[in-house]
């Protein structure tokens, strides 16, 4: 008998919401996604009442929650919308009996460790499947930067540990990446990577290269700067593009290390936006410049996945991890 449920990927701007069936043998499926905004709605209890009024006033009682920002404690804030979700209040508020709250990037683990791979496409290093057992390393660029690990242990059993990793010191590896951290010291007491390895972070990396090119500096909006350097009618802003792709690579090339990681996944809808991008950039290069340890991230293979929904799909993973396991 399979297991129905509410699975919700909340984030700044837009929450998802779908249903979702568990079947015994741990399958999960889900149903379309509506997609709400943030500012639309007072409260998570106002979304959710609406998304029940799509699908005829009734809801199953259990739900996984995916949210960005820390989770944990008594009252949960969300770091970029005014929502506020106190967990022990769900089953009287939601009607839902049992439920899972956990970190957006934690979901996207749940998904890297539950996905078929078919939701995988390679990036870099051999072209072999992720290994059963050990670390995968992933890295997650958006709005932000994404860090986690999923721990295999090879029969079948693993844990997901999200964490702040992408707030680490920024470490530029030529002279162009040691002009981007002076601009971004200028405004920064620290510089993070998330400062240059996320999606706003290409407003900087261009200005940057215009100031080396002594060209003037006119504002533009990240997403335009994404559109001309990827499309190539903006041969400064496909540098700054390539530059991020350099940036990313060295990123998660560390994170592995770090991490002891025989594995790694990129994730984060900016990360499958851009991956033919990717794929004809240096980040393969990048990954693997780590001096005496370049022949062991070679043998490392590299994925980027592609499921529709990994935050849906990872909290459902969770749940079941949590409650049907």
């Amino acid at each position: 008998m399979s297991t129905a449920l509410v699975t919700v990927d909340i984030g700044g701007t837009h929450a998802r919401f779908a249903l979702a069936q568990i079947a015994d043998d741990g399958a999960i499926t889900l149903g379309e996604p509506a997609t709400l905004h943030t500012m639309d709605h007072a409260s998570f209890q106002t979304a959710w009442e609406d998304f029940a009024q799509m699908q005829g006033g009734v809801l199953p009682d259990a739900v996984a929650i995916a949210m960005a920002g820390p989770v944990g404690g008594d009252v949960i804030r969300f770091t970029n919308n005014p929502w506020v979700i106190r967990p022990a209040l769900i089953p009287e508020k939601l009607g839902a009996s049992r439920y899972t709250v956990i970190n957006d990037f934690g979901a996207v683990g749940h998904a890297v460790a539950c996905a078929g791979t078919e939701h995988f496409i390679h990036l870099a290093g051999p072209d072999v499947p992720l290994p059963p057992s050990g670390t995968i390393s992933l890295v997650g660029p958006g709005t932000g930067l994404g860090v986690a690990h999923v721990w295999r242990s090879g029969v079948g059993d693993y844990r997901v540990q999200a964490t702040e990793g992408g707030h680490v010191d920024y470490a530029p590896l030529d002279t162009i990446e040691d002009a981007i951290l002076a601009r971004l010291r200028q405004r920064y007491r620290r510089v993070s990577a998330e400062r240059v390895v996320s999606g706003p972070g290409l407003v900087d990396i261009y200005e940057a290269l215009a100031l080396l090119e002594g060209r003037a500096i006119h504002p533009v909006d990240d997403k335009v700067l994404w559109q001309r350097g990827t499309s190539g009618e903006d041969s400064l802003a496909a540098a700054a593009v390539d530059r991020f792709c350099l940036s990313l690579g060295s990123f998660a090339g560390d994170v592995a290390l770090a991490q002891g990681g025989s594995g790694v996944v990129i994730a984060g809808g900016l990360g499958l936006r851009i991956k033919d991008t990717l794929l004809q950039s240096g980040f393969a290069n990048r990954f693997t410049a780590k001096g005496r340890f370049a022949e062991l991230m070679g043998s490392l293979p590299v994925k980027l996945i592609t499921h529709p929904q990994p935050g849906l799909f990872g909290a459902a993973a969770a749940f079941a991890k949590e409650h049907l396991s």
